[in-house]
């Protein structure tokens, strides 16, 4: 197995820094906020980082706004002010963000380019979801856009525009459609990956920054591997 690239103080990946936010490009062994693993989380290297870079004796601010599942690389955004975290949640819980997602799955999508809209049931147990297609007690609306943007030896890689930010929504909608995406076990994939990741990126991400009110567009490399390589 190979090993989980982590990031640390020394190799963090900053995408973009100004006074306010912080945006890092997030590796497979990262977890965005603290849990049960009690693996140091993504946000404390964060803060390492700062204190370093700016010399600030005691606490530094960092505020999380929004979450990747571990497995998953990609776009996080964090914030360095309170005024700015603030903002931040507003504009992420009211969908003023445009996300896109990188994926790529074994098998050919049912079409080219296409809305998917599920809904999606939360099981707090296992941490997983399931995407049904007309809803259930305790579902919640599910919404993407999907179209294939390269085909590959034994892969397809899809660009996804996200409607709604529901609990492991793509991993369960791709699934549902018979295209569980490489290396996720929990949604039907066959095996996994060395790394233990899943071949899911935070792409791309505009928003409107939180004080300076610009528009800002972030774009996160993919992780060095031969299947991201070839996409």
């Amino acid at each position: 197995m190979a090993e989980k690239i982590i990031s640390t103080k020394s190799n963090l990946q900053v995408l973009h820094e100004d006074n306010h936010i912080i945006v890092i490009n997030k590796r497979v062994g990262d977890i965005v906020q603290g849990d049960k693993t009690g693996d140091k989380p993504l946000s404390e290297v964060v803060k390492e980082y700062l204190k370093e870079k700016y010399n600030k004796p005691g606490e530094v601010f960092l505020g999380v706004v929004h979450r990747l599942d571990r497995p998953t690389t990609g776009i996080v955004v964090f914030a360095k002010t309170s005024k700015a975290l603030t903002r931040l949640n507003e504009l992420f819980s009211n969908r003023e963000t445009q996300k896109t997602y990188w994926a790529v799955v074994k098998n050919k999508p049912p079409k080219n380019e296409d809305n998917l809209v599920h809904f999606i049931k939360r099981n707090e147990k296992n941490n997983t979801s399931k995407a049904h297609l007309k809803e259930v007690p305790d579902s919640k609306r599910a919404s993407l856009d999907y179209k294939i943007i390269k085909e590959l030896n034994n892969y397809f890689a899809l660009e996804i525009n996200l409607h709604t930010g529901r609990h492991h929504q793509i991993r369960a909608q791709l699934s549902i459609i018979g295209c569980p995406i490489k290396g996720d076990l929990k949604y039907g994939f066959d095996r996994s990956n060395p790394d233990g990741g899943i071949h899911l990126h935070a792409r791309k991400l505009v928003f409107i920054h939180p004080v300076s009110k610009e528009e800002l567009t972030i774009l996160a490399p993919t992780p060095e591997d031969v299947i991201w390589n070839a996409v």
